[in-house]
């Protein structure tokens, strides 16, 4: 039992630092065109929303990884228009039940110049704390309707096999990096 605990210990962990090194912002760019690329091919009304954003944080590749206490981490860009203007981290933990690893993509919407600079101009944006952060459900091949979004920051999370559903992003902690 013991020597199970541990192979499942190390390999999730494994798994959760294999996407923890530093990556440059040359990779840190091609993922992020790769991961909306496939957000505006997945998701109807897409291109709509990333169009009428003030920004976009796209973290591709975010590792969630767990055995009780988890953690996740990821690297992503801030994109204005179509320019890169920083490149972020995520990282948050918990604690409970949790076994396992899983990748996933996330993006965040700032709807508003105020939002993108209160991101912009708080030393490690925290979501639920320093900022709110609304999850929009689009699964199920509904429609994203930018008419009714009033929210200031909005985000989508999802994996190779489409959106996520409760998925939490609360606690998680995004700092600018030196690129």
């Amino acid at each position: 039992m013991l020597l199970g605990f541990t192979l499942m210990t190390i390999a999730i962990f494994g798994a959760f630092l294999n996407t923890a090194y530093a990556k440059t912002a040359a990779e840190i760019d091609a993922d992020a065109n790769r991961t909306l690329q496939r957000f505006h091919k997945e998701v109807n009304g897409a291109k709509e929303l990333t169009s009428s954003a003030k920004a976009l944080l796209i973290m591709s590749g975010v590792t969630k990884a767990g055995f009780v206490v988890a953690g996740s981490y990821g690297q992503g860009a801030l994109r204005i228009g179509e320019k890169t203007t920083g490149y972020y981290n995520l990282v948050s933990g918990s604690y409970g039940f949790t076994i396992g690893a899983e990748q996933m993509d996330i993006i965040i919407a700032f709807m508003t110049l105020e939002a993108l600079n209160q991101f912009k101009n708080v030393e490690g944006w925290e979501v639920g704390v320093t900022g709110n952060v609304v999850l929009v459900d689009v699964g199920g091949g509904k429609r994203l309707d930018t008419t009714s979004l009033q929210d200031p920051v909005v985000a989508f999370v999802f994996n190779p096999n489409g959106l996520m559903f409760d998925v939490s992003l609360k606690g998680a902690k995004f700092t600018k990096l030196q690129k």
